[in-house]
């Protein structure tokens, strides 16, 4: 007589063997998404110190001893990174100091002061990120700022205090990101946040005044982007937690790659008026 032998095997087991599964299942061959890294950090601490203005620029040098990150920014593959004195009437119209202050967790910090006296046509001192190599990769950047009031109760101002730009932007074949503070005709401040192919033509721009511009106090400013020509596009602003504008679409035009990044800027119409920042962190992504 005949033994019949009945194999049962679970659906679950012919799935796994057959690999047409459950969806959760991910193949060998396509890795988790990386975590965000964090590319740099620094608080101004000690370590940290200005050399003397030459050749129309001042370097931030040394090593946060914090952070363990080291002055000057080098990002993206950038070099020669400092700040620059544009149209500073000899150094007499905008300077830069590293200070202890109150910070904004109510602690004494040190933290980097810029001042802007007046403006002799386009004053102005940013912290350049300088000769990328590398500009077509997301970024995130946050840091903490103070600013003084009086600068931002004058009727129809400006001030900038972030930007960067691609190459050939200075040929109008590029793109500009940039944020503002304006002034309405009451000289009530609100925000601005614009991408343009010159200063006087936005390819797109945002206005906000629902969110308080803070006056003499710290808060915490944002920016991330995905750069793209295409609608995948990203450029997002926060202001303690809360969005000043998101914007998606294009980020740049004509394909041009970001050449250098104004991390920090003191510039605009709205003088005299100073600022501090501190604790700066820049990641490869939304951490």
């Amino acid at each position: 007589m005949k033994k019949i032998v009945i194999l049962i095997i679970s659906t679950t087991l012919i799935a796994a063997l057959s690999g047409c599964g459950s969806n959760d299942v991910t193949p060998a061959n396509e890795p988790p998404d990386a975590a965000p890294q964090l590319l740099f950090s620094s608080g101004f601490e000690n370590g940290v110190f200005l050399t003397a203005p030459e050749d129309g620029y001042q370097y931030i040098q040394g090593t946060d001893t914090e952070t363990g990150f080291s002055w000057p920014i080098d990002i993206l593959g950038a070099s020669g990174s400092g700040l620059h004195y544009i149209d500073d009437d000899n150094f007499q119209a905008i300077g830069n100091e590293i200070q202890t202050v109150t910070g904004h967790n109510g602690n004494q910090t040190q933290a980097l002061y810029n001042f802007e006296n007046y403006n002799t046509g386009v004053t102005q001192c940013p912290y350049e990120i300088l000769e990328i190599t590398e500009g077509t990769k997301d970024l995130y950047i946050k840091y903490w700022i103070k600013m003084d009031s009086a600068s931002l109760a004058q009727p129809n101002m400006w001030r900038a205090f972030f930007e960067w730009k691609t190459k050939d932007y200075a040929i109008d074949s590029g793109f500009r990101l940039i944020a503002y503070i304006y002034t309405d005709d009451n000289g009530t401040p609100y925000w601005h946040w614009q991408g343009d192919q010159n200063p006087t033509t936005p390819m797109w721009e945002i206005d906000n005044k629902n969110v308080p511009v803070p006056n003499e106090e710290w808060f915490l400013t944002e920016f991330y982007w995905h750069w793209s020509e295409g609608d995948d596009g990203r450029a997002l602003w926060k202001v303690n937690g809360q969005i000043i504008g998101d914007h998606h679409g294009p980020t740049t035009r004509n394909a041009k790659p970001i050449d250098f990044i104004m991390l920090t800027q003191i510039y605009g119409d709205a003088n005299p008026k100073y600022q501090w920042v501190d604790d700066i962190e820049i990641w490869d992504g939304l951490p």
